[in-house]
């Protein structure tokens, strides 16, 4: 069996920076049965739940209020690369846009809903060790 890494706010897990989830039944149920591991990179970085929302802008991570939090994402991105590798997770399913699980197209850093080409700081990752990730809405 395929084993697969997930965002933990798409299994239905409150972690995301507002506290909510984005729950997909498909994701949730992949976890029920074990094929995949919920991770939430933030939170292994260190970051509380609320918190401010932040984006990429250039190779840092900012919040909206102006905090530079690249440190918490790289070393949350690290730690959940880390239990993918322990898992021998080859797929990844990530929360789309995210500054962290992001494939493909991220924020601009303008928190004005505007979208760029990119990758966020997981995601990266992920692709360097040859794990596929796919974008979730």
């Amino acid at each position: 069996m395929t084993k697969k890494i997930v965002s933990a706010c798409l299994a239905g897990f409150q972690c995301r920076f507002d506290c909510a989830s984005k729950e997909r039944e498909e994701i949730r149920v992949m976890v029920e049965k074990g094929e995949a591991i919920a991770v939430c990179p933030e939170q292994m970085g260190g970051l509380p739940t609320p918190r401010t929302p932040a984006e990429q802008i250039g190779n840092k991570i900012i919040s909206k209020t102006g905090t530079d939090v690249t440190a918490e994402y790289e070393l949350g991105a690290q730690q959940a690369l880390k239990m993918a590798e322990l898992t021998g997770a080859t797929e990844a399913y990530l929360k789309s846009r995210s500054p962290m699980c992001g494939a493909g197209q991220i924020y601009d850093g303008t928190f004005s809903g505007k979208l760029i080409e990119g990758d966020g700081v997981f995601t990266k990752l992920l692709k360097a060790k040859n794990i596929k990730v796919i974008a979730v809405d």
